[in-house]
């Protein structure tokens, strides 16, 4: 079909609000190459350069000539949710299915067969839904006008963002008619990327690349590896600097961490999370409207959150790779001729980094452990009957049972629940392609160490990483770099507060599936019988009393005073009700006095008597050793036992360590039923085990 430059002039101020807008450099020749289908493209493009506009116009266009629907894959919700307003502007009527939604699918499915939606949105994951395939794709793919694939790096086996999802493009696209229009489009794509999508997408695959070059951002590296220096720079800096911006946390319990370090100083923030829920599109709002001073986010804020006067973006950690790190700061300054992005690195930034390493793909010996469990199953197994049979976390269970399954041929197919073995067998490019990502992941670790220690020359530093063009970059400093200095007095006060911030042991309510044979018990816990909520003193290994329980763990072999004091200022503070009356602990046949002596000496400095009623029955494997939930039940079961003594009133149970809370859970069963009062769990530290 022939291309309309007018009516593209008209959806671009339409959909702009700004009734003088004209293209940017690429965008009209973007348009007029997927509308005319010239063949597949990619699209990649800086941050804020308007990528939304290329297909959204391109959409209008095909839709008035009278083509089908255009299916757009988005990676992210928030994604979906700006750009379903801003095809609005143009007149698109725009749908998206997805798991929030489902109460809608029914009517979107209905319009769809009416031919009276111009987008539907869907993330990768929506492609492996069974309903999906059968109502939607299935007869909506021979209308389908156009495909775009946005923030396409998600396909690429070298992309920094992978999604396992994104390979069912791969064989979707394989069996596309070859004149169907594709569209690809990224801020965050090097050679390398650029070469895989060149394979995935199409040998023909035409290339738009514009320059990376962000003027306005200014970048500045301060290095502050403790905790409590980056708290008191943040407290002290963001209400000094105009406008509102984004921190970014590596983890969920960072990100909540900072958030109500920076209240608790008066600034005006909000924690923004993959656990945030219903909240995320106030939130989003909120930052949009400049009504909080920041969101302190995990990447579940990223791609396709449009601000343009976001003027700043502080990361508090230091990303696994600079292509992220380039697509986090990329929100800000789009509309502003100035804007602060920001890295404070951290100690603790490797340690994070190397988990999302380690865990992003499965070990053999847990694949083979899966692949074993199913094999000794004719019918096949579920994912909750994987976990009781497997050793192995139940969310890498579930994530090692997805990567199979996209593998073609594939050596498992789920059918309803169950999963069963194909004939086919698991080859050996799963693993090429596990240890290739892994060594890249490593790659790119070490060249975010190297970002991390410039003083100078950063915006040319990641365009290099991006194998984009330096010779537009200006040389010239910021000329208002922030203070790398901190207050002394607000350090202290951030140590204060990590040493304040404890977390809390919910009880569990239910036995593992199967029930504890040992016990025998199994089903509902009865409240009766239950822990009460309890405590633990800090995250293992973190800021403020972490390395100090770590180090009397394995270096002193006891718990120093100061943690001692440390534990019944906590309980003070706490105050439990009703007031424990005497504290007990659990036994170990490992480290006979380390847990025995420190709940003796807290027990002195709270003014209660201690009294050692649990023993160990028999020596089992360490609960570090068990990797899921039910196995880590079964560990304990029969474990201990009560030798006596016990009193009719609340009491503190004291551990070191609590990790899946199965050692409490039993232990405050037994000491319930044996006629103790309340049980509150206390523990020196949680394990953390997954950031």
């Amino acid at each position: 079909m022939t291309y309309d430059a007018e009516r593209a002039l008209e959806l671009l101020r339409a959909g702009s609000g700004q009734a003088a807008a004209v293209f940017r450099n690429g965008q009209e020749q973007a348009i007029e190459h997927v509308v005319e289908g010239r063949g597949r493209l990619l699209v990649v493009q800086r941050t804020g350069w308007g990528k939304s506009f290329v297909y959204f116009i391109a959409t209008r266009l095909l839709r008035d000539a009278g083509h089908g629907p255009t299916l757009l894959v988005s990676p992210l919700l928030s994604l979906m949710r700006n750009q379903i307003a801003a095809a609005e502007r143009m007149g698109i009527r725009a749908r998206t299915i997805n798991s929030d939604n489902e109460a809608d699918w029914d009517g979107i499915e209905g319009e769809l067969g009416a031919d009276t939606v111009d987008v539907l949105l869907i993330s990768p994951e929506r492609l492996s839904n069974a309903r999906f395939q059968a109502n939607v794709l299935g007869p909506a793919a021979g209308r389908i006008g156009l495909l775009v694939v946005d923030e396409a790096h998600c396909i690429s086996d070298w992309g920094h963002d992978f999604r396992p999802q994104y390979r069912r493009l791969e064989r979707i696209v394989r069996t596309l008619p070859a004149n169907m229009r594709l569209l690809a489009t990224t801020a965050t794509a090097n050679n390398r990327v650029v070469d895989d999508l060149q394979s995935v997408l199409g040998p023909n695959l035409a290339i738009s690349r514009g320059d990376l070059h962000r003027p306005s951002l200014q970048l500045q590296t301060i290095q502050l590896p403790s905790q409590a220096d980056r708290l008191a720079w943040l407290a002290e800096r963001l209400p000094t600097l105009e406008g509102s911006g984004i921190i970014y946390a590596l983890t969920v319990r960072d990100a909540v961490q900072v958030a109500e370090w920076l209240r608790s100083r008066g600034v005006n923030v909000e924690a923004y999370t993959g656990e945030t829920g219903e909240r995320r599109p106030k939130l989003e709002d909120d930052l949009l409207r400049n009504r909080v001073k920041a969101l302190v986010a995990t990447t579940a804020l990223g791609m396709g959150f449009d601000k343009p006067d976001l003027a700043f973006v502080i990361h508090y950690q230091a990303p696994g790779s600079v292509v992220a790190y380039y697509q986090q700061i990329g929100r800000a300054g789009r509309a502003l001729e100035r804007a602060h992005a920001v890295l404070l690195g951290g100690d603790e930034d490797a340690d994070i980094t190397d988990y999302f390493i380690e865990t992003a793909f499965p070990p053999r010996e847990e694949v083979r452990s899966v692949l074993d469990a199913l094999e000794s199953s004719r019918d096949g197994l579920s994912l909750q009957e994987l976990t009781r049979t497997v050793n192995v976390r139940r969310g890498r269970i579930d994530k090692t049972l997805l990567l199979m399954s996209l593998e073609s041929p594939a050596p498992i197919v789920r059918t309803g629940a169950r999963w069963q073995l194909t004939a086919a067998r698991l080859q050996a490019s799963f693993w090429e392609r596990a240890e290739r990502l892994t060594a890249l992941r490593r790659e790119e670790q070490l060249q975010m160490k190297e970002y991390a220690s410039l003083t100078t020359g950063q915006m040319d530093f990641l365009i290099r990483a991006l194998d984009g063009e330096t010779s537009t970059i200006e040389s010239q400093q910021d000329p208002m770099p922030l203070p790398v200095d901190v207050d002394p007095m607000l350090v202290q006060q951030a140590v204060g507060f990590l040493r304040r911030n404890n977390v809390q042991i919910a009880p569990r309510q239910q036995w593992p599936t199967g029930g504890m044979p040992a016990s025998g018990v199994s089903g509902k816990l009865a409240t009766s019988l239950q822990a009460s909520p309890g405590r633990a003193l800090c995250v293992w290994g973190d800021a403020g009393w972490g390395d100090l329980v770590r180090q009397g763990k394995y270096r002193d072999g006891t718990f120093t005073d100061e943690l001692v004091e440390a534990c019944a200022e906590m309980v003070r503070n706490w105050d439990p009700q009703p007031t424990p009356r005497w504290v007990t602990c659990i036994p170990s046949l490992r480290h006979t006095s380390l847990v025995s002596d420190f709940a003796r000496r807290l027990a002195a400095a709270l003014n209660l008597e201690f009294i050692p009623v649990l023993e160990k029955t028999e020596a089992r494997p360490e609960q570090k050793g068990m990797a899921n939930s039910d196995h880590q039940a079964w560990n304990v079961d029969g474990a201990f036992a009560v030798r006596g003594g016990v009193l009719p009133t609340p009491v503190l149970l004291v551990d070191d360590m609590v990790d899946s809370r199965w050692t409490f859970t039993v232990a405050a069963w037994l000491l319930r039923s044996h006629g103790s009062g309340e049980v509150f769990p206390l523990a020196l530290a949680s394990s953390g085990v997954a950031p």
